[in-house]
């Protein structure tokens, strides 16, 4: 079982995937599994699969003790000469964001912290804000805001704000029930959102310099004998 919260103070990898067929997705997909399969890395905590729903492509989500350790491990001879050109080859693009857990809520029916794996069934939507770093701690505080209204709307279940350490991401991890409510939920007019929600949207467009989303359906999960605490 895969857990987010703050108070693991762990650092949390996306490895985003763009890719351009069902093929080379299902590929990337293996690919990834047989890496979680086999992972026995020092500091490794835990990944988690997703596959892409709105566009083909992957994500995992991957949990670290440290950057360090995450460091060696990127470092590693294997790592360099054979995981990275194997998923490039497939990838249309590869991000890889490193960041750490600020924020999460979660509808009144679930209890915290936040699980994450193929057993929930959740649609999963990430979302990466590219922002000035000047202006990362005031995204954050705005993306960060405690929602109360969100949690009224039909398939919301919980979302998770990331900030990415390099000073240029946020990250929103969102599980709804579906793609339907979440796709609902998206294009809602905005004049059918609360005042102070569509303040805060406003704030927040007014930081954001780029936008990269998919929707995700997980597909794999482990984590390291003990690491994961609830």
């Amino acid at each position: 079982m895969a857990y987010i919260s703050p108070e693991d103070g762990y650092l949390t990898v996306f490895n985003l995937f763009d890719t351009d067929s069902a093929t080379k997705q299902d590929r990337l997909v293996d690919a990834m599994r047989d890496i979680v399969d086999n992972a026995a890395y020092p500091g490794w905590v835990s990944s988690t699969v997703h596959a892409g729903v709105d566009r083909f492509g992957t994500a995992n989500y991957v949990q670290w003790r440290s950057l360090e350790e995450l460091e060696a491990r990127y470092a590693g001879q294997s790592f360099r000469s054979e995981t990275i050109p194997e998923f490039r080859a497939l990838s249309t693009s590869v991000n890889l964001v490193r960041t750490e857990v600020v924020a999460c809520q979660a509808h009144p029916d679930l209890v915290l912290p936040v699980e994450i794996g193929p057993h929930r069934d959740d649609h999963v939507v990430i979302i990466v804000f590219g922002v000035d770093p000047g202006h990362q701690a005031e995204l954050v505080d705005v993306l960060a805001t405690p929602d109360e209204w969100v949690k009224s709307v039909p398939g919301y279940r919980a979302h998770t704000i990331l900030r990415g350490i390099d000073g240029t991401t946020v990250v929103n991890y969102a599980q709804w029930d579906s793609k339907e409510t979440y796709d609902a939920f998206h294009t809602m007019p905005e004049e059918q959102r609360p005042a102070d929600v569509q303040a805060l949207r406003r704030r927040g467009r007014g930081l954001v310099k780029s936008r990269w989303a998919n929707a995700f359906r997980p597909v794999h999960t482990r984590s390291a004998a003990g690491a994961v605490s609830r």
